[in-house]
């Protein structure tokens, strides 16, 4: 099983105390996120042009999506994320499924991540030591599930999640309206935390932070936003002021920065630090720009693995305590985040 956090009445610090277990829990200076899903399940094959992207697999082949999450876990990461991140009820019911089934879809994405992580324990019980010959890294470690939960832009698919600008009619209430039975759902299906990812604005910030307090969600939280110039997040709004809503929130047990360039990633991590003293969760993109007319990463304008992962060791330096890769990334990405982090002392994570 995983470590299995929960959020309890003797406030954020019990929380805190565990994730600090977590992330020393082998020595290295940082535990390990998952890469890109949609990159590597069409890799593997699938169909990901619809508005559900890579929550269309849920429906057509979830099978793939346990695959994914199992070529992580054997390329040293530590935490896998659902593949929920554009799996909505409403986008659900838009596809003509009704509202129960949207919800058991959610749930679905959490059962899928949960066996993965089940069959690769069961891979660990029968090899002694890594399995190095075929470069796979079988290891029982805890290993985290994290319910992804994507902006409202990742539902309308229209690239407003790269711009966080949802008009003047989406209002506070309509976001909180939006995602509450989403994460109501996901929360009570099993995973250890959720991942709010790719937060475009500090209204929606507002939102998910609300939801977790005053719906009492009984799983913690990480926030992390997506930024285009390494000052603000991607709206325009300043990231001290999104992190500060985050730093707010005592259900949100770690902060950080998701699909956005690694070149950007170090001045975010000590900006965030100015105002947040939670672990710092960091997973940017390949670096690559994503064309949000076409809908479509443009090619050959991201950085190489091997350029990726010469960021870690300063994003560990100024503070990172969970590190991987989001857009594009891939398992051989993780691999090599794991190989320098396993490199590095444990570091002396704030009281």
């Amino acid at each position: 099983m995983g470590l299995g956090i929960e959020t309890t009445s003797s406030s954020s610090q019990s929380q805190w105390d565990l994730m600090r277990e977590f992330v020393e829990s082998e020595g290295r200076a940082a535990a390990v996120v998952d890469g890109g899903l949609a990159t590597e399940l069409e890799r593997h094959g699938a169909d990901l042009n619809d508005p559900l992207w890579s929550a269309k697999c849920l429906l057509s082949s979830p099978h793939l999506i346990r695959q994914v999450h199992l070529d992580y876990l054997e390329a040293g990461a530590d935490v896998i994320i659902t593949a929920s991140y554009q799996a909505t009820i409403q986008g659900f019911q838009d596809k003509g499924f009704s509202r129960e089934e949207g919800e058991n879809l959610l749930r679905r994405s959490v059962e899928i991540a949960i066996e993965a992580r089940d069959n690769y324990y069961n891979r660990c019980a029968e090899c002694s030591s890594n399995d190095a010959g075929v470069g796979r890294i079988l290891q029982r470690r805890p290993i985290l599930v994290a319910a992804s939960v994507g902006s409202y832009g990742a539902y309308l698919a229209d690239g407003s999640e790269y711009s966080g600008d949802y008009g003047d009619a989406i209002t506070l209430e309509t976001l909180k309206d939006f995602h509450l039975r989403r994460v109501q759902v996901l929360a009570e299906s099993g995973p250890d935390l959720i991942a709010f990812e790719t937060i475009p604005n500090k209204l929606e910030a507002q939102a998910y932070a609300e939801i977790l307090e005053e719906e009492d969600i009984k799983i913690p939280a990480w926030f992390c936003f997506n930024s285009k110039n390494g000052v603000n997040v991607v709206s325009g709004d300043s990231i001290l002021e999104c992190a500060s809503i985050a730093e707010s929130c005592k259900k949100v047990v770690l902060v950080g920065i998701n699909c956005t360039p690694p070149r950007l990633i170090r001045e975010l991590i000590l900006s965030i630090k100015k105002v947040s003293k939670k672990p710092i969760v960091i997973y940017p993109n390949s670096g690559e720009r994503y064309d949000a007319e076409q809908n479509q990463w443009v090619e050959n304008t991201g950085v190489s693995d091997e350029d990726f992962v010469s960021y870690v060791n300063r994003w560990c330096e100024v503070g990172a305590s969970l590190v991987g890769g989001c857009c594009r990334t891939t398992p051989n990405t993780i691999k090599a985040i794991y190989r320098t982090l396993s490199n590095r002392s444990a570091p002396a994570l704030p009281p």
